[in-house]
């Protein structure tokens, strides 16, 4: 008597995905009559060899065409939606049937669904792009694009080297010397980072812009406002620390995106872009917010940058109070980026595991 296999399931707003757990599977028969699908094969399943089947009715219409591909440990079946759309659940009936399941590792939000969606349409746009007219040629887009990111590049890097080799001369004392030493340096990067926020306004690059805005703003307000403008700060040891994270960052993002420019990609490379940021971002909003803390009390003592009213209202806009402000916005903007970051790394590996399966 036919049993029932382990069947798991998820959906783009396209296609329906089902993983059925049969081990070599042999005599496999999968079609598809109106909403229902019919499967019926031989195989080593949950109760051992025999022959499973199973049958489901869809929420909406399919197409009739179905394709199947069976492996050493399961049968994979690409089941086409009549009509686009994302649907609220895969059958008929509310309540699934027992031997059906989520497959978390092709599960999607339909959020993030949209945004694969958007990923692919961006590397066909950039794989179009990049592929020149005539032998030899470049678009101009693509050679400014390397350009820049060759020129960010090297100058994080000089940052970083420097940085590291002064820690190793001269030990802690390096904390104390290093805006005098760097700061040239930093603030002309983070001033061409400005650059980022035109190129995802114009569409150079397809990026979203608020996202880019925040990090650029935020890395400039710490760099000319906390360290630029409090001669106090200059010497602190916090600035050899907030310097040294941000550079370790870049130095694997800008040359990833070089790549990107050439259409080639080094594993490794990509790899420590979506891997490095997980212990480096948090302990470099750490460290921004106790600089923040750190100029709290000279903000409060020289006045700078707060703003007196008239003596009819009593008071002034005291600019240490926008510190606190700004201190709750680092810890939700933390929250936030983190975890955009973390759902933009998933993502990306898990459509590698898919490609190597």
């Amino acid at each position: 008597m036919p049993l029932t296999p382990l069947v798991y399931w998820a959906q783009r707003h396209e296609d329906i995905y089902l993983r059925v757990e049969l081990t070599d599977a042999q005599i496999i028969d999968v079609h598809v009559r109106e909403k229902v699908l019919q499967f019926r094969a031989q195989g080593h399943g949950a109760k051992g060899q025999n022959e499973y089947e199973f049958s489901l009715e869809f929420l909406s219409p399919v197409k009739p065409e179905v394709s199947y591909k069976s492996t050493q440990r399961q049968v994979n079946i690409t089941v086409r939606k009549e009509q686009r759309g994302w649907w609220e659940r895969l059958t008929v009936q509310e309540r699934k049937p027992v031997f059906l399941t989520p497959d978390f590792d092709r599960w999607l939000e339909e959020s993030d669904a949209e945004m694969e969606i958007r990923e692919k349409e961006e590397k066909r746009n950039r794989l179009k792009a990049a592929r020149p007219e005539d032998e030899g040629f470049v678009s101009l887009k693509t050679g400014y694009l390397f350009v820049y990111n060759l020129v960010q590049f090297l100058g994080f890097s000089w940052i970083f080297v420097n940085m590291t080799v002064r820690l190793f001369i001269f030990g802690q004392e390096s904390f104390y010397d290093t805006f005098n030493s760097i700061s040239d340096v930093m603030f002309f990067c983070q001033i061409l980072a400005s650059v980022e926020v035109l190129n995802a306004a114009f569409g150079v690059v397809r990026t979203g812009v608020v996202p880019t805005l925040i990090q650029v703003v935020g890395r400039n307000f710490i760099l000319f406002i906390i360290f630029g403008s409090l001669e106090e700060m200059h010497h602190q040891p916090i600035v050899f620390f907030v310097f040294y994270l941000w550079s370790a960052i870049e130095i694997f993002r800008y040359p990833f995106y070089m790549l990107g420019c050439c259409n080639t990609e080094w594993k490794t490379l990509t790899w420590l872009r979506y891997t490095i940021w997980i212990p480096l971002y948090p302990l470099g909003v750490l460290a921004e917010a106790v600089a923040v803390i750190q100029s709290i009390p000279i903000f409060y003592e020289s006045k700078l940058f707060s703003i007196p009213l008239p003596k009819a209202i009593g008071t002034s806009i005291k600019f240490h109070y926008v510190l606190y402000v700004y201190l709750i916005l680092m810890v939700l903007g933390l929250f936030i980026n983190f975890r955009h970051l973390y759902k933009q790394r998933k993502r990306r590996f898990r459509t590698k595991k898919r490609k190597a399966n």
